[in-house]
């Protein structure tokens, strides 16, 4: 039986969070930026391998460079513009246990990795009252020059950071519990 109180506080940070497009032209603070990556740093990886990397870009020349150029094509993303910080999310790849896992599962486990830390680091931005959006379309060979990205790090995700132009307080809806939980079989 469930005892505790069903909207905790990490139940209330997750309905509270959503994708921001347009951020206050405010910096975000290097102590918030620390206390974010430190709940990525905090996040479970496989083999505790611990192969995610961060960039947090916070000069504004550096990010108008991104946006114009690392990011693009299909879709531009050009309102990533706004954000006063993009976080650019890495995996070493040179990890002797996520090549040996990969290699006999077919699982690329530091995506795996990079995924649970970067939604740590959003729920946290979100505690703190930042806004954040994940960007996944994006030019990795532009961004890893601009940025001198080491060789063996591989970008997975960009997450744009900041306070939120606007609050937005409706909810893109999500499918019932019952269409996405299914107790021993799949029954139809």
């Amino acid at each position: 039986m469930l005892k505790e109180n069903p909207m905790s506080t990490v139940l209330k940070t997750i309905q509270k969070r959503y994708s921001v497009r347009g951020f206050k032209d405010t910096p975000v603070d290097r102590k918030l930026i620390l206390s974010i990556t430190e709940a990525a740093r905090l996040a479970p990886s496989a083999c505790n391998a611990q192969p995610s990397r961060f960039i947090a870009v916070t000069e504004k020349l550096l990010l108008n460079e991104i946006v114009h150029t690392g990011l693009g094509g299909v879709v531009p993303n050009t309102w990533a513009s706004s954000a006063p910080v993009i976080i650019v999310g890495c995996a070493q790849l040179n990890l002797l246990t996520h090549r040996v896992a990969e290699a006999v599962k077919g699982i690329h486990y530091h995506q795996i990795d990079l995924g649970i830390a970067m939604e740590h680091m959003v729920l946290r931005a979100t505690e703190l009252g930042l806004g954040t959006c994940w960007i996944g379309w994006f030019k990795a060979k532009h961004i890893k020059k601009i940025l001198q990205i080491p060789r063996d790090w591989k970008i997975i995700s960009l997450l744009a950071l900041g306070y939120p132009q606007e609050v937005n307080t409706s909810r893109t809806p999500r499918l019932d519990l019952e269409k996405i939980l299914f107790f021993n079989k799949i029954t139809s």
